[in-house]
């Protein structure tokens, strides 16, 4: 039971973190000089959207339907 509830939570918690990462790196590389845009103008906020999407996708990526054993 513990198993299935890991596995369960693996993919979003790997996107999640897999976003902020990106949201940070994002925030290093490219940021904001001016300070006035709201996203990128400091990087907890980056990693926070960012994150965001990444939670997002990582249900937009499931594992869909194998051979008529879908759960509802």
């Amino acid at each position: 039971m513990m198993k299935e509830r890991m596995k369960k939570w693996l993919r979003p918690v790997l996107f999640t973190l897999g976003g902020a990462l990106a949201g940070l790196i994002y925030y290093k590389l490219v940021g904001c000089s001016t300070g006035s845009c709201v996203i990128t103008s400091s990087p907890v906020s980056s990693m926070l959207y960012m994150g965001l999407v990444g939670w997002l996708l990582s249900g937009a990526f499931g594992s869909g339907c194998c051979g008529g054993s879908c759960k509802r």
